[in-house]
């Protein structure tokens, strides 16, 4: 992942939080009325489910009393797709979708136009996140963290660790069976070491076109990293074993099972804070190219019947305070200005810019490297 930036705790009893498990049915169609009340649905691994749970919904209710935000969170946003077309049939159908505010599928509402316009008058917090980063979700869409994926490893094994990606590569056939990446479809870390590898012999200008649009036509760039990929997996972790999802993976690189990992930034951090990490553990970034990151979005539904609600949400959550408060919790990045940090914040992420982390693919042709993962790389 990422990831993957905290918010403001007030000094109120916190209000009953109803989180409930997303289901194909649960994020679109069950809205409230209630002008007081408002429904997130999210998407992502056990780090952003606590988030949310434990620090954002419940300081914004203790912040705002009488206040009811209820979450639906989708893990590892296996029914994105499902919700994403829920959401879109009832804003065509002029109907209450269910939800006021969308953390998941994020950038394909903005790219179908189901986010409703944000601007400072909305959320006068706006004002303190790059026009860059913003513009870069797409229309509607506010971005309030960010994280990138990182090469972690343990230094007691490899003291000297790969710092380019054909040293990555060249240091997995080394040394077989000690690295490993999840499947593309169950998390952030694997599919950037995908993307990475991927972009190894794509072209810059082909791939600005797939960052910002659909060509499935350009698709044949990835031809030569495909037969790398694949070429690899003797080499993977028990000659190709790959994990379910970016925890996986952590659990077997902190119990000595693999040496090497891409992983999430904030998951990373966040672990070792919690000590399932050892400290032991680094992690660094590569080149030529880098690993993917980028922010992470949260977009106002069009067709939410109480939008204020749900702006004055996305303001709390780009304050100092909670900024500060997620980085604290999942080692997300600020998206707001560094100097909107207190100093202790501006040290820990020195070396981390949201706008200069490199993005992803357009989240049609993020789909298609699933599948052409899927039957492209395992056991080839």
């Amino acid at each position: 992942m990422r990831r993957s930036t905290v918010f403001a705790a007030a000094v109120l009893a916190p209000l009953t939080v109803a989180l409930t498990a997303c289901s194909s049915g649960s994020a679109a169609g069950s809205g409230s009325g209630d002008g007081n009340a408002i429904t997130v649905a999210a998407s992502g691994d056990t780090n952003v489910q606590e988030l949310w749970q434990q620090v954002l919904i419940p300081d914004f209710q203790k912040a705002n009393p009488g206040t009811t935000v209820k979450l639906t969170f989708d893990l590892h946003g296996s029914n994105d797709q499902q919700n994403f077309a829920r959401l879109a049939a009832a804003t065509q159908q002029g109907k209450d979708p269910g939800v006021d505010l969308v953390a998941s599928f994020t950038d394909k509402a903005a790219g179908a136009g189901l986010l409703a316009d944000v601007s400072a008058s909305q959320v006068p917090g706006l004002a303190s996140v790059d026009p860059a980063v913003v513009a870069a979700g797409g229309k509607g869409a506010v971005p309030y963290r960010a994280s990138s994926v990182l090469l972690a490893y343990n230094p007691g094994k490899v003291p000297d660790p790969p710092t380019t990606l054909d040293a990555l590569l060249a240091w997995i056939k080394a040394h077989p069976g000690r690295f490993t990446y999840n499947s593309p479809k169950s998390g952030g870390s694997g599919q950037a070491f995908v993307v990475t590898v991927l972009d190894k012999t794509t072209p810059q200008a082909d791939r600005d076109q797939m960052t910002t649009g659909y060509h499935k036509d350009l698709e044949k760039d990835w031809d030569a990293g495909w037969k790398t990929l694949s070429d690899l997996t003797p080499s993977v972790y028990q000659k190709g074993v790959y994990p379910n999802g970016n925890n996986q993976v952590l659990q077997l690189l902190s119990s000595g099972q693999i040496d090497l990992a891409p992983v999430w930034s904030d998951q990373f951090i966040s672990g070792q804070a919690a000590g399932t990490i050892p400290k032991t553990m680094k992690a660094q970034q590569i080149k030529d190219p880098a690993f993917t990151g980028g922010a992470a979005y949260v977009g106002v539904t069009k067709a939410s019947k109480n939008q204020a609600l749900a702006y004055k949400l996305v303001d709390f959550m780009l304050q100092p305070d909670e900024q500060a408060k997620i980085a604290d919790k999942i080692a997300g990045y600020p998206a707001i200005s560094m100097s909107k940090m207190s100093q202790a914040i501006q040290e820990k992420f020195a070396a981390a810019d949201a706008n200069t982390l490199r993005p992803g693919y357009n989240p049609d042709h993020s789909s298609d490297i699933n599948n052409l993962w899927d039957q492209n790389v395992p056991g080839q």
